[in-house]
């Protein structure tokens, strides 16, 4: 049997845009816009769901270096322009690797956005590693301002 445990941790990834909150907000909030950064929903994928409002589920299912990663999202608090709350949990070829709980803020900057992403987590049986999810949340908000950027 696996030896069970629970390692706890937070980060937080902070950007600058040049971009209006309203703009930024709608990366993560417009499926379309989101699928061209994140790769979720993509219409090849059926098992794919992107359906943002409150109590509303994400879930994408990918293949990463031969395993099968899925992020699957409850969103609990949205406030267009200004706050995304949401649960997620990851799994790695069927096993429960992370249970989090993630806030994305957007605050005024000038013309532009400041943007606060926050992420509290549970990372189980040492499948998950704090440090990991951190590098992996900085590459996807980079692809996401570059994606920004370009529009």
């Amino acid at each position: 049997m696996t030896e069970r445990s629970i390692a706890h941790g937070s980060f937080t990834v902070e950007r600058k845009y040049k971009h209006a909150p309203s703009k930024v907000y709608s990366a993560w909030s417009n499926p379309e816009f989101k699928r061209q950064w994140f790769g979720s929903p993509s219409p090849d994928k059926p098992k794919d769901v992107f359906d943002f409002r409150i109590g509303g589920r994400e879930f994408n299912e990918a293949e990463m270096g031969g395993d099968t990663y899925v992020f699957d999202v409850t969103y609990r608090d949205l406030v267009p322009d200004n706050r995304i709350i949401y649960t997620y949990e990851m799994l790695k070829n069927g096993a429960r690797i992370s249970v989090s709980l993630a806030t994305v803020e957007f605050f005024p900057d000038g013309a532009g956005t400041r943007m606060v992403v926050k992420e509290d987590g549970a990372f189980l049986d040492g499948l998950d590693k704090m440090a990991d999810r951190e590098a992996g949340t900085n590459y996807i908000i980079d692809l996401m301002g570059k994606w920004l950027d370009e529009q």
